[in-house]
């Protein structure tokens, strides 16, 4: 036989493993200072403009047809 399970409890268990999951992923997007948000961004503009600048080919502004 196998084991007896309370189905309240498991969905009840699910519930706050779920719960818990999403606050850690607010606690990440949400839970940092200002001073470190503004870093960030200007870390990955300055990365992304570096990444940018060795296209071998650069695209038209204009697409002349």
């Amino acid at each position: 036989m196998g084991e007896i399970v309370n189905l309240r409890q498991v969905r009840k268990a699910r519930a706050r493993a779920e719960a818990e999951t999403k606050a850690e992923e607010n606690r990440i997007a949400f839970g940092r200072p200002k001073k470190a948000k503004t870093l960030q961004q200007k870390r990955k503009a300055l990365e992304e403009t570096r990444h940018e600048g060795h296209r071998l080919e650069r695209p038209e502004d204009g697409a002349g047809d």
